[in-house]
This record gives C-alpha cells, structure tokens and sequence, in this order.
C-alpha cells in the first residue's frame, strides 16, 4: 500500500476532490499556509492605501492510501486537473505504508482501504 500526499493550491480542492472521489475510497484534505516556489499573494493593508506581498499561500494537502498498483493512475488525475504550467501548482509525494487497521471494520491491511 501507498500513501498519496497532494500539496495544491487551495482553490484546486474540489476540482480534485471530484476527479478522484470514483477511484479512491476516501481521502483527507487538510488546509494550511505554505512556501514554496509559487508566486505569493499581494494583499492590501492599511485601510486599503497600500500592499505586501504575504509570507505564505494558501495550500491544501489532499491525503489517500491505496493499493500500489492504483498510484500512477491517481497521481496522473491529480497533475491532469491541477497543472496550469506555472510555478506553485504543487508536488505530490509517495510513501510506503506498512500496516493499516480499520477502527470500524478491525480489517487489515488492503482489505481495510
């Protein structure tokens, strides 16, 4: 099993959400502030007479596990749907998942994904 994590910009969630919901039993999606190569927002200040540029952007983290042989097929949705060929639309990351145990069912393993 495969643990997919998808670091994109926050106003891609439901495109993504929806491109993946038929695949993949279930996902998280977690909203947070991050700095990467991406261009940051300016934002106004001062009663609306001047700007700054902010220290981080809005991002999401969209997380699954799955079974290895399901992870090119998410992962290329993923990228379909989000890439806009400019710097930030974020990276996605692969890891090994050892053990699994549904609280619910008490399954392991595949069976509990």
């Amino acid at each position: 099993m495969k643990k997919i994590e998808a670091t994109i910009q926050i106003n891609k969630v439901d495109v993504v959400a929806s491109a993946i919901s038929d695949i993949v039993d279930g996902f998280t999606i977690l909203e947070g502030n991050g700095r990467g190569s991406g261009k940051r927002q300016i934002v106004r200040s001062g009663r609306g007479t001047g700007t700054m540029v902010t220290d981080y952007n809005k991002v999401a983290i969209i997380s699954t596990i799955v079974k290895d042989s399901e992870v090119e097929k998410i992962s290329e949705i993923i990228v379909n749907v989000v890439f806009s060929g400019e710097k930030g639309d974020g990276i996605i990351a692969v890891s090994d998942i050892d053990s699994v145990l549904n609280i619910t069912t008490k399954k392991k393993s595949s069976e509990s994904i």
